[in-house]
């Protein structure tokens, strides 16, 4: 479906009554987001929480359904950005949630440091070279690739953010995992819990959700693994629960 003459669409998030604006050219969603925005710990009366890399806007989106909080999602492309913001206005969350189109690695200069309880990011998980050697559209690129901000980048900022006692959730590939773990202690970050995401039972984990904790003492729990699809290709109730 086209909306107002562009290559957009309008869906649903999942099994809720969410609507999220989507374009195969700039950006669409994905499961990691989805994931990352379950796992992760939010303050359910209060608080300010913040996404980093937050593309159009559907961890924000979703995690207004746990918390009421202050939501603030900030990504680099202004027109990714500006499917984020309409989607606010279409389901009526512009008094909760604001975003703001510049660079994450800047937000500590819009809410300052120490000021946020709880920080997310879906970061570009591959390489910048990776992208060089692939012809992908440039607002794919940047959304998957290390081009204009790096895992180290967003740990930092992360850090730069929270308040004591606040917690950063991410999503990545475990291979990172080992960099992961070791930039958060770097940032003042404790790991505090860690979960796998296998595209099946059989399957590898192709996806890790770390949370740490700022100033946190050591101790990290690891939670039962989540599998994606069943020996049917159907979501387990993992991903869709009660179905």
């Amino acid at each position: 479906m086209t909306i107002d003459g562009r290559s957009e669409r309008i869906d649903y998030l999942f099994n809720t009554d969410l609507q999220i604006i989507q374009s195969s050219e700039r950006f669409a969603f994905s499961l990691d987001s989805i994931l990352l925005a379950r796992f992760v710990y939010v303050p359910i009366q209060h608080g300010r929480l913040a996404d980093l890399c937050t593309g159009n806007g559907v961890i924000p989106f979703l995690l207004s359904r746990r918390t009421k909080g202050r939501i603030t999602g900030i990504e680099i492309q202004p027109e990714v950005c500006e499917l984020a913001v309409r989607g606010a206005a279409l389901n009526h969350l512009q008094d909760r949630i604001d975003f703001i189109s510049g660079d994450a690695k800047r937000l500590p200069d819009y809410l300052g440091n120490g000021n946020c309880d709880v920080v997310t990011c879906n970061p570009p998980y591959f390489s910048k070279e990776a992208a060089r050697d692939r012809k992908l559209n440039p607002h794919l690129a940047i959304a998957r690739h290390e081009i204009l901000i790096t895992l180290k980048d967003v740990i930092v900022t992360a850090g730069r953010l929270l308040k004591y006692g606040g917690k950063f959730a991410l999503v990545h590939r475990p291979e990172r995992l080992a960099d992961i773990l070791a930039g958060m202690r770097l940032a003042g970050m404790e790991p505090k819990r860690l979960r796998f995401v296998h595209p099946r039972k059989e399957k590898a984990a192709n996806m890790v959700l770390v949370e740490a904790t700022k100033g946190g003492k050591s101790g990290l729990a690891v939670l039962p693994p989540i599998t994606v699809y069943d020996s049917k290709g159907r979501y387990t109730e993992d991903v869709w629960p009660n179905t």
